[in-house]
This record gives structure tokens, C-alpha cells and sequence, in this order.
């Protein structure tokens, strides 16, 4: 990378906006963005091509300045355009905030119930299998991971 000068970097950045139904949670310019997708993770940069794509359980990342911040997300929707980046989601937690008992025993349901329906059709059994992507995910966030 070499040493950066006071100027910092030249080109355009990214506008990352998280919302929730309770809040919105952040409202920054970052240098890329990866959020997780059905088909993976999509790593977004500045200039990146419009793109709307639902967003599964799992651990959103953003980079600013060199900095990594991780949050664990339910699933929603992720909207890029012209460098704006607007992930509508359920729940956006950070590391500090996600209780994690709270995520085990919401891991445990979620496993207990899909249990119970081993036999059922894997498409009445999606919101389970959701509640268990997002509780893991919860989990791998508070542990540091």
C-alpha cells in the first residue's frame, strides 16, 4: 500500500446506510462494503454496478480508512447505486451488542425445531433454517470470530 499522506485516499467512496425497522443504525462513507448474499458473499467497492439482491443471515463487513467493522445482520434487502450502499434488514448488531445466551437459545430452538420437521418439505422449513443462519452468525460475532 506505501505510506499515505494527510490528503488519505483519492477517489470516490461508498455510502453505507443500515436500517432496521427500529432505527438506523449506521449512515457512513466506507471504502467497501461485503454483505452476505443467497448466492455467497458480494464484496461491494466505490463505482461498483447497480445492484438490488436479497440479503441472507450472516456477517456484513465494512472497511474505512483500514479499519474492519463486523456486524451480524437477518435477512433483508442491500441496494447499490451510485456509490450508495442501503441495506434494509430485520436486526444489525454489533459484537458488544449481541447477547449471547440469547443467540444460543435461539440456535437451540432453531435446531430443535428443524429437528422436529426433519421429514418436512425444505421449503416449510426456510424460517427455521434462517433463524439458525442469523443465530449463528450472532454467535461467531460475540465470539470474536
Amino acid at each position: 500500500m506505501g505510506h499515505m499522506g494527510p490528503i488519505g485516499r483519492i477517489g470516490p467512496m461508498l455510502k453505507l446506510e443500515i436500517v432496521t425497522p427500529e432505527k438506523k443504525v449506521l449512515d457512513e462513507n466506507v471504502d467497501s462494503v461485503t454483505v452476505p448474499t443467497a448466492s455467497g458473499e458480494a464484496g461491494i467497492l466505490p463505482n461498483h454496478a447497480p445492484l438490488i439482491s436479497a440479503l441472507k443471515p450472516g456477517i456484513l463487513s465494512y472497511s474505512n480508512k483500514g479499519t474492519t467493522e463486523r456486524l451480524a445482520v437477518s435477512g433483508g434487502f442491500v441496494e447499490v447505486s451510485s456509490n450508495q450502499v442501503s441495506v434494509l434488514t430485520d436486526s444489525a448488531e454489533t459484537g458488544a451488542e449481541i447477547d449471547a445466551d440469547a443467540a444460543r437459545a435461539e440456535r437451540e430452538s432453531a435446531e430443535k425445531a428443524l429437528a422436529a420437521h426433519a421429514t418436512t418439505a425444505i421449503e416449510d422449513t426456510e424460517a427455521d433454517r434462517e433463524r439458525l443462519e442469523a443465530a449463528n452468525a450472532r454467535l461467531q460475532l460475540a465470539a470474536g470470530k
